[in-house]
């Protein structure tokens, strides 16, 4: 028996949480039985308990949703970032169970009312008593600092959610709130109800089992909403009052009447009640009657705004009367912070005081219920006062020089952030406490840095004009560069593009551009990046650098594009890279080798790719060097040089080590590495090396997880050991996901779906011939032979199940007819423009010759045999091949010891079955 562990639904018991580890695990009912030493009938009975617990329809989903709930910060039944109150909750019965009973069903629910009415505190306490009924948990999210178009992100940022590139993000969101029964609050909606809205009506169609809490000034108009009114207090009012009054002084005593004529007053709004009870006990009552009926009188002329807006106003009004000239400059210009501010942010707005008298004035301000503790060495203004003391920067006429005053601590902050990724040569997180792959170091138990200033430095930048200022690029770039390495890299394309603008060189903006491009690279975005590029070598003056960017442009059109459309662009910049070079009177290490590259690329042959590698390490950088590693990887790759390809990775992987993986350009060439180096490493037939960079992949990858573009490297590798029910595994998620980014085409990524269909084949699961259709859909094409980089493995994969169709035939399977092993023969002995996987289509279709009794099977194992010193998987075949036309037991026995050496189970067993029966036989 195990006790509950932390975040687990309420009333999940031990036995339980036991059951759903074995479903986790894919046992059956009967292996769980067995595991746990009870019956079936009991196991079936807690299954179906945990089904209705999770809120879930099947076996399926409890899996999935416990999976994806066991990677993230959030845990079943527990909202994240729900306000939390050292203060008592009064009165708001009734709101309180109408609330809870409208997000038993599907629509939406809105808390409207006025501000300062307590729709937050509402929301808080309602979130808190749901989430026993939400048990796949949720987010409380705080949209009062959030900007226009940063909602779905911060939405995202609550629930623990990191982008997937290429998958668009409102899809990574709609998956997790779509696990189970989830609820997502979205506070202070007020000034983003259309984007709120659009995003409530994309969840209500994707996840429209999730619960949708919003609390708003104003109606948000949503279909079949459901509408709380949260009125000011009423008789509640006098005991919030005297609650908050006697938390300052316990002894605090007033006449019933004074007291409800205060309230009164107030019109029963809880947030000017809390303010006037702040006061009382330095006042007394009668003075706080006194000043409050001054205070009154005096924005009573607020004239087009509701009555108790005014009523609040008042509140704020008197409480700012009451500060001297000091503690007002300073309230007023706190108003330009919209997430909260630090001591060095209260410092850089009110220049002319020094940072004792600052600290002196912000705790002046909090005693005064002015300004709160917004957790560690922060503090925030309440978004009523924050409204109310811009409105009063307006008046004084400041609000200029504060907006100049915020983007230089603006600057200076993200500038300082980004000192600290330089100086540890990590990504952001890492710095902070993070853990390993990108999504999980979103999730250390401290808040990042920079997730406490994020929204006010987008929110600077926003409100700078796109024209040349030097602190406004400054942000623009560093902040840029804080959102990649946040693992926020769309947003961080468009942080570059607004530093170009910004800048006031060309070579500044140059530097942006291509920054912005390498992002692009990163998340596997060529065409951008390319079309960047481009754009960089036209804003850019010196020849030197426009004649390394367009061989950079040039190498990437070959590196990270396809497309009938790509030749004529490719000419254009070949035209234009030859008339760079030209006018370039000389061209430093770096740039030649960059030219060199493309050159490679462009014309192809080992020659001018060893000419580029040469090159690139005389410049000393690592980066040019890694890419040109890759152009020799390819030439190659087109020599069949499979084994130099492995060591070539070898050499790459070595380099990556130290690269900070921040820095766009870093990042780009680490995960290229990744990938060719896991396959190179199937290319040589060293699977377990192969599964093996498949998992470093998943940890060090700087870009994070991508759902359809990581699963191949390791379903590959698991489909060719035999480790089937892994792949039956994984398969379908990353189909699922390439839908979900909107299915484009991947040839390179097909092999994957292929392998697929490979194991549902050796494992006679009927399925074959669907993964198969997929691995074309995937590729754009019904016929493999027409797609590059799949022809050689399309050609392996049919011609190794047709081997093991035939070996197996005696158990009345279909064979092959001769004609149809003839065709697959000659597919796996075609000339491939893509020869990464043509050992394997070379051994698969000797040896298929060889069972199906082939006149020229001799001849094709001899044609075949000199791959098998560029791969173990091609030797261990051909040595079984040779075994079954030679009848060689000497032959059979070294297929056996290759299987072993590259742990392929499968194979070996199958190997094994031919020994026994030969020596039957």
């Amino acid at each position: 028996m195990v006790p509950r562990k932390p975040g687990e639904p309420h009333g999940l018991s031990p036995r339980e949480a036991e059951v759903l580890a074995g479903v986790a695990e894919q046992l059956s009912n009967a292996q769980i039985a067995r595991r746990l030493q009870v019956s079936v009938r009991t196991v079936e009975s807690h299954v179906s308990s945990l089904l209705r617990k999770y809120g879930v329809a099947d076996r399926t989903a409890l899996t999935a949703m416990n999976r994806h709930l066991s990677s993230t910060s959030v845990k079943p039944g527990r909202i994240t970032q729900i306000p939390v109150s050292h203060t008592s909750f009064v009165g708001r019965r009734q709101e309180r169970q109408d609330t809870l009973a409208a997000l038993a069903h599907a629509a939406p629910v809105c808390l409207v009312g006025p501000g300062g009415v307590g729709k937050t505190r509402l929301g808080a306490v309602v979130a808190q008593a749901a989430s026993r009924e939400f048990s796949a948990g949720g987010a409380f999210v705080d949209l009062a600092p959030i900007g226009e178009g940063f909602v779905l992100r911060a939405v995202a940022d609550a629930l623990g959610l990191a982008e997937r590139p290429p998958q668009p993000l409102a899809e990574v969101v709609a998956e997790r709130l779509a696990l189970g029964r989830s609820l997502l609050v979205l506070d202070n909606c007020e000034h983003l109800l259309e984007e709120v809205g659009d995003l409530v009506e994309r969840l209500r169609a994707t996840c429209p089992r999730a619960g949708i809490l919003l609390a708003s000034r104003e109606r948000p108009g949503l279909a079949g909403e459901r509408v709380i009114t949260v009125p000011p207090l009423a008789g509640e009012a006098e005991a919030l009052f005297l609650d908050r009054a006697r938390a300052i002084d316990p002894a605090f005593t007033a006449e019933p009447a004074a007291v409800a004529e205060v309230c009164a007053r107030l019109d029963g709004l809880p947030l000017a009640i809390e303010l006037a009870a702040s006061r009382v006990a330095a006042l007394g009552i009668d003075a706080l009657l006194v000043g409050l009926q001054d205070a009154l009188r005096l924005l009573s002329g607020a004239r087009g705004r509701p009555r108790r807006h005014r009523s609040l106003r008042a509140v704020i009004g008197w409480s700012y009367d009451l500060l001297d000239e000091e503690e007002r400059t300073l309230l007023r210009r706190l108003s330009v912070f919209a997430g909260g501010f630090d001591l060095a942010a209260a410092v850089a707005v009110m220049p002319d005081l020094s940072p004792s008298a600052v600290a002196d004035l912000i705790g002046r301000l909090v005693d005064k219920s002015l300004a709160g503790i917004a957790g560690g060495s922060r503090w925030r203004l309440l978004e009523t006062i924050r409204a109310f003391a811009a409105d009063q920067l307006t008046g004084s006429g400041e609000t200029e020089a504060a907006l100049r005053l915020r983007l230089r601590w603006a600057a200076q902050a993200a500038e300082t952030l980004e000192a600290r990724l330089e100086g540890g040569g990590q990504p952001l997180e890492r710095l902070e406490g993070g853990g390993r792959p990108l999504e999980s170091r979103l999730r250390g138990s401290r808040q990042p840095q920079f997730d406490l200033v994020a929204d006010d430095l987008r929110a600077t930048l926003a409100d700078t004009p796109a024209v040349p200022d030097r602190d406004a690029h400054r942000l623009a770039r560093s902040l840029a560069h804080l959102t990649f390495a946040r693992g926020h890299h769309r947003e961080a394309i468009d942080h570059y593009l607004a530093a170009a603008d910004r800048a006031r060189a060309a070579t500044d903006r140059h530097a942006d551009l291509l920054n912005a491009a390498d992002t692009a690279v990163a998340i596997a975005d060529g065409r951008l990046a390319l079309r960047l590029l481009l754009q960089a070598a036209d804003v850019v003056g010196d020849t030197g650098r426009r004649t390394a960017t367009l061989a950079s442009a040039l190498a990437l059109t070959h590196r990270y594009l396809r497309g009938s459309d790509l030749p004529p662009v490719r000419a254009q910049v070949v035209e234009a890279l030859q008339a760079a070079t030209s006018a370039s009177a000389s061209a430093g290490d770096r740039t030649a080798a960059l030219v060199a590259i493309a050159w490679a690329w462009q014309r192809g042959g080992l020659e001018l790719a060893c000419t580029a590698a040469d090159s690139a390490r005389r410049c000393g950088d690592p980066l040019v060097l890694l890419a040109a590693l890759d152009v020799l990887t390819g030439a190659n790759v087109q020599a069949g040089r499979m084994r130099t390809v492995q060591r070539i990775s070898q050499e790459r992987l070595a380099l990556i080590k130290d690269l900070p993986a921040h820095e766009p350009a870093a990042a780009a060439e680490i995960v290229d590495t990744f990938h060719s180096a896991a396959r190179a490493a199937l290319c040589v037939g060293d699977l377990p090396a192969a599964i093996a960079l498949a998992g470093r992949a998943e940890v060090e990858d700087p870009i994070g997880e991508h759902p359809y573009l990581s699963i191949p490297k390791l379903i590959r590798p698991l489909a060719l050991s035999g480790r089937f029910s892994k792949v039956f595994h994984q398969a379908p998620a990353m189909w699922q996901a390439w839908h979900q980014a909107g299915r484009p085409r991947s040839t390179w990524l097909s092999t994957g779906v292929y392998a697929a269909a490979l194991a549902h084949g050796l494992a006679g699961t009927g399925e074959f011939a669907l993964w198969r259709s997929r691995a074309l859909e995937m590729a754009g094409t019904d016929d493999p032979a027409t797609a590059p980089v799949l022809a050689a493995f399309a050609a392996f994969a049919d011609a190794r199940l047709a081997t093991h169709t035939h070996v197996i035939a005696g158990a009345r399977l279909t064979a092959p007819t001769h004609d149809d092993v003839a065709t697959l023969v000659e597919r796996a002995f075609a000339a491939f423009s893509s020869r990464w996987y043509e050992s394997y289509a070379r051994a698969a279709g000797a040896e298929l010759a060889v069972v199906a009794g082939l006149p020229q099977a001799a001849e094709l194992v001899a044609a075949a045999s000199p791959y098998a010193e560029q791969s173990t998987w091609a030797a261990a075949s051909l040595a079984r091949a040779r075994g079954i036309l030679y009848d060689d037991h000497d032959a059979l026995t070294e297929a056996v010891d290759l299987w072993t050496s590259i742990n392929a189970r499968f194979e070996r067993a199958c190997t094994l079955r031919l020994l026994s029966a030969r020596a039957q036989g």
